[in-house]
């Protein structure tokens, strides 16, 4: 089977459930369960799309655009299955039609294969944490996007009708220090396999990185305890959230960026 075609189908499907999400949002024409269901289909074509290509290789490839689309379908997946709880499907309007341009990014321009057999067993461990931390760390992101503006919106006399579109501002919220808390148990574990098994940090390029993680890090520490010690929420959680997760992305993305596609090296 041509795996192209396999990544066309999923990227048709993720950018059907997005149409459905954006009329859903604006024209208030409830269509959830179509919805859910192109998008289970998306997240589960794009998981057999790695999957096929994993047994193509006989390894996963963790070039550039090739964890970008993992990382998508990734954070997908983890949206839909939040879904299951808390009605978080609009996030998908960002999300759904990122993970389309990134399997399509990963079809238009295959790189070289970046193999985790090259890695061991530990580093494995820390390629896999470091991958969840920054998937549940992006939804995080989008939703502390979305908050802020619900937030000001609701503030209006009267909000804005795709405002009421929104979960409870509360479910929001709860979802976002949910995500935030299991984020950040994954980051940990990231920054310490890191430290312990990486031998030289400054011939890999991994300066900047493992910096600019320590410090997202501390500033999603620092967010947790301000909620709990001090109840921290709205405004003060976003700008936390925002801040936290630009330094992850460019910590995650930037050498890889810079090495791979600018520098042309592996």
């Amino acid at each position: 089977m041509n795996l192209n075609l396999f990544a066309l189908f999923a990227i048709c499907t993720y950018l059907g459930s997005s149409g459905y999400l954006i009329k859903d949002f604006y024209y208030q024409q409830k269509q959830q369960v179509m919805v859910i269901y192109l998008a289970w289909l998306a997240v589960t074509v794009h998981f057999s799309y790695i999957g096929s290509v994993f047994l193509q290789t006989n390894h996963f490839n963790f070039s550039f655009f090739s964890t970008a689309s993992l990382i998508s379908a990734l954070v997908s997946l983890l949206l839909l299955l939040a879904n299951l709880t808390k009605p978080v499907e609009k996030l998908g309007i960002i999300i759904f039609p990122l993970a389309a341009i990134m399997l399509g990014l990963e079809i238009i321009f295959p790189d070289k294969y970046r193999s985790l057999q090259d890695y061991n067993w530990q580093m494995s461990i820390h390629i896999f944490s470091s991958i969840i931390a920054f998937s549940l760390l992006n939804i995080a992101a989008l939703q502390a996007l979305f908050l802020a503006v619900q937030e000001k919106q609701l503030r209006r006399h009267p909000p804005k009708k795709f405002i009421l579109n929104l979960p409870a501002l509360q479910t929001m919220e709860s979802l976002l220090f949910q995500m935030i808390t299991v984020g950040l148990l994954f980051l940990s574990v990231s920054l310490m396999t890191g430290i312990l098994f990486i031998d030289d940090l400054f011939t890999q390029h991994l300066v900047h990185k493992t910096i600019l993680s320590i410090i997202a890090w501390l500033i999603f520490s620092a967010l947790l305890i301000g909620r709990w010690c001090y109840g921290w929420r709205g405004q003060t959680a976003v700008k936390f959230t925002i801040s936290g997760f630009i330094l992850l992305l460019l910590a995650y993305f930037g050498s890889k960026l810079v090495l791979e596609i600018i520098l042309n090296r592996v």
